[in-house]
């Protein structure tokens, strides 16, 4: 893509005159030859196709005689402060028949946050940033956990893994070199740190704790109103694409595999990796398993990591329905298939929700300790069950008093919930 000016197209159609190439050959010493092309035929109606001519008709010229070319501007610039041009006044233009895959590549990389949820709170601005230009090439670094995740985007071309032990030195190796923008999601000092060793030029992000220094573009948080909702962790990520010239990404498709299962399989999601505030109490998931079971013919799923395997086993302990316990049996990779087999899931704040979510699962989402208002489901298929109480939401991680907020939340309600979403259809 290059940067130019459409004037020349503007003047021409304008006062209805003929385009007429010419350049100036050096062709001694203090002697020039002066070269006129062919006239450029063009439709009055398309002045991007004329300027898109006059471009051609100069790398031509450019490449007979590279030396001659007065080079006044850098035309590959990336601009600023867009680095993606969906907002550029004059607009992207392309030629009928341009594979955008055959561009010289715009290497963008995404420093992906640190944990699944919000992973996944970040994949639409993740698409936002493929999306604003035909050129981009779009890479992820990401913790190793994260890779399957971020390799069932279609939007991602690449996938840079890390572990967790890693030094901050050997990630910048990974990606040194490679990439022309880095736009860092996570506040923390060392993701800034990571694009800054890497000697990545254009470097975009939150100031977060102490990085100013090591960033080029540092985006201001969204500005906030004396009386306004609380900006979802989804939308204060997305503010980042908007301050760098990316437009709303069209809808992503939404994958089921209802073919896949037989009758009605719900999901229990009881583990939240934070730390136990965000629980809802065993016995309330089997107590709501046991009513929705009375009611319809269905067998459950329950998901989650190894550590919830204890969880499960006290939810299955007395429970005679239909059960199926996958803590600590599935790859990322295959929990993205179990879930898209689901008719509903019922699941506290955990990355799991935000995962079932982005997959168009309809949730019941169990909240207390934290706030739906900036982590919950997006989707108006999903139900959040919340009781307000005075001290929520703490966002600690244990509950230093007696868990009211829930407690305040009967499993006949989340059993209703689940009822009326399978209703819904």
């Amino acid at each position: 893509l290059c940067s130019t000016s459409p004037l020349a197209a503007a003047l021409a159609i304008r006062t209805n005159s003929a385009v007429v190439p010419a350049a100036i050959f050096t062709s001694g010493f203090a002697r020039w030859r002066i070269v006129y092309d062919e006239e450029i035929p063009y439709d009055r109606n398309k002045p991007e196709q004329l300027t898109a001519d006059i471009n051609a008709v100069l790398e031509r010229q450019i490449r007979s005689s590279p030396a001659d070319w007065f080079w006044v501007h850098n035309r590959w610039k990336t601009p600023w402060p867009y680095l993606v041009i969906a907002k550029q006044k004059r607009g992207i233009y392309l030629p009928p028949g341009t594979d955008p895959q055959k561009l010289n590549p715009f290497r963008l990389v995404i420093r992906s946050p640190n944990w699944l949820g919000d992973a996944v709170m970040s994949l639409r601005t993740a698409r936002a940033f493929k999306h604003g230009r035909p050129d981009a090439r779009l890479a992820i670094l990401a913790p190793a956990k994260l890779e399957a995740f971020w390799k069932s985007v279609a939007e991602v071309d690449e996938v840079i893994s890390f572990a967790p032990a890693e030094s901050v030195f050997a990630t910048a190796k990974k990606i040194r070199g490679r990439f022309d923008a880095a736009v860092i999601f996570p506040n923390s000092f060392r993701s800034a740190a990571e694009a800054w060793l890497a000697g990545i030029p254009r470097r975009v992000g939150y100031r977060g704790r102490l990085r100013s220094l090591l960033l080029t573009q540092v985006i201001d948080e969204p500005k906030r109103k004396k009386v306004a909702r609380p900006k979802h962790q989804a939308d204060r990520y997305f503010h980042i694409a908007t301050r760098c010239g990316a437009v709303e990404p069209p809808p992503s498709p939404v994958q089921r595999s209802r073919a896949m299962v037989d009758g009605i399989v719900l999901g229990v999601c009881p583990g939240a990796e934070y730390g136990p505030a965000k629980r809802w109490p065993t016995e309330r998931f089997r107590k709501t398993m046991e009513i929705v079971s009375q009611k319809i013919a269905c067998s459950w799923l329950i998901i989650g990591t190894d550590n919830d395997r204890s969880l499960a086993s006290e939810i299955l302990q007395s429970f005679g329905g239909k059960a199926e316990d996958l803590t600590g049996k599935t790859s990322l990779d295959e929990l993205i298939e179990r879930l898209r087999g689901l008719r509903v899931l019922l699941t506290n704040d955990t990355g799991t929700m935000h995962l079932a979510d982005s997959l168009g699962i309809p949730l019941v989402a169990v909240f207390g300790s934290t706030e739906p208002r900036l982590t919950g489901p997006r989707s108006p298929a999903s139900t959040v069950l919340r009781h307000q109480v005075e001290c929520s939401p703490c966002f600690l991680r244990e509950c230093p008093l007696d868990f009211r907020c829930m407690h305040a939340i009967p499993p006949e309600e989340a059993a209703r919930a689940v009822l009326e979403l399978i209703e819904r259809g």
